[in-house]
């Protein structure tokens, strides 16, 4: 079939790493409870948060990536290297999993505290440890705030027929996908957790965010420019996140929550993150267009300092993304054992994205200094 994507410009998108080293730090603080910090992260202001950008930009990634490695390869190479890349985050999932394990139970048992281990489902791995350790191993036993790792796997792991196809029939794809979304919502599919339930982020669902990732760098954002550019989509679009403003400030204030009718606010709270709320797909796919129409690719300002930090960390995103998952955990027993001051609040959030900062740093060093030419040895002539 003949080629119908357009393959994005070779380079580094800059708006990528930023996004997703924002998204990082986001997760992070997402994932310490009762903290104040975290009313800077995009889930109290609209329906997507952070996990919503991570999968788009993971899809996004991905056919920029290896969209020109495929065609310029073949479908074997392109695909070998795309599995390659999937074992690699598997392989950090493992890691993480076990040190997450370790951390967690040993922390509940030098503080005397089991509610650890109730609130972040552990308890069960500390009773049958061989048989929860295998149902983490392939996927289905997740302790809280594990659960993005094995939806990127899995959405990776599909993806080399996907990639193939969206490669010649973008459009297709993408609707094809969509039938997949709503077919998913719909019947209630989703896919079994262990000991009990389904998993966090549906599968089935969360893909169609994913693919749209992909389908927006092949093509997708071009095809959509006329539209995005339009005044119809700044006055929808804006109407649109001012809605989605309210209903979620509505969520978190009583006051605001008594001013709208029961049958509109039920509509959109509890926010359905599991199997992406179609409001809440919408209200990202806004925000997505409105990236493309205010920051262009060549903006200058993506090279300034201050951006540089979320920039490095959107460059290392896996080991940033474990690290985060590792110190959210300290963070919180810090405020639950230690103090949960506000003071201490924004000392932990902090001291958090600081280390994060600081590994992605050393990471980009480490592999800039392997990838350094050796120095040729200095051959002595004798006089």
């Amino acid at each position: 079939m003949k080629i119908l994507a357009t393959l994005p410009t070779k380079g580094r998108d800059l708006r990528l790493d930023l996004f997703r080293g924002v998204a990082n730090w986001g997760i992070f603080l997402d994932h310490i409870p009762n903290n104040v910090v975290n009313w800077v992260t995009t889930r109290n202001y609209g329906f997507s948060d952070a996990a919503d950008l991570f999968i788009f930009i993971s899809g996004y990634t991905v056919a920029f990536v290896f969209a020109r490695m495929m065609l310029e390869r073949g479908f074997i190479i392109g695909a070998s290297r795309l599995l390659k890349r999937v074992w690699q985050i598997y392989v950090a999932h493992v890691f993480l999993f076990v040190l997450y394990l370790a951390e967690i139970g040993y922390v509940a048992q030098s503080y005397g505290n089991s509610s650890f281990t109730d609130d972040f489902n552990i308890r069960g791995f500390l009773a049958n440890p061989a048989q929860f350790l295998f149902e983490g191993l392939v996927l289905r036993f997740k302790p809280v705030n594990m659960d993005v790792l094995p939806l990127y796997i899995v959405l990776m792991g599909v993806f080399p027929p996907i990639l193939w196809l969206m490669l010649r029939r973008p459009n297709m794809t993408l609707a094809a996908s969509g039938v997949l979304y709503l077919m998913a919502r719909h019947f209630g599919w989703n896919v079994s957790a262990y000991p009990s339930g389904v998993w966090y982020f549906n599968p089935f669902a969360w893909q169609f965010l994913f693919t749209f990732g992909a389908w927006f760098a092949l093509g997708g954002s071009a095809q959509a420019m006329p539209f995005i550019r339009s005044r119809t989509a700044l006055v929808l679009g804006v109407s649109y996140l001012l809605f989605a403003l309210v209903m979620t400030m509505a969520a978190r204030f009583d006051g605001l929550r008594s001013l709208i009718p029961p049958d509109i606010y039920g509509a959109f709270n509890p926010n359905d993150k599991t199997n992406l709320a179609p409001y809440r797909l919408l209200h990202f796919v806004v925000f997505a267009f409105f990236v493309v129409r205010l920051l262009p690719r060549d903006w200058p300002g993506l090279e300034w300092a201050i951006f540089r930090p979320a920039i490095k960390c959107g460059q290392q995103s896996l080991e940033v993304f474990c690290a985060g998952i590792f110190l959210s955990f300290a963070a919180h027993v810090v405020l639950v054992e230690i103090s949960g001051a506000i003071w201490m609040q924004v000392v932990v959030s902090i001291v958090g994205i600081s280390m994060m900062t600081a590994l992605a740093y050393y990471r980009s060093w480490s592999k800039n200094a392997d990838k350094a030419p050796k120095a040729k040895p200095v051959v002595v002539v004798a006089g």
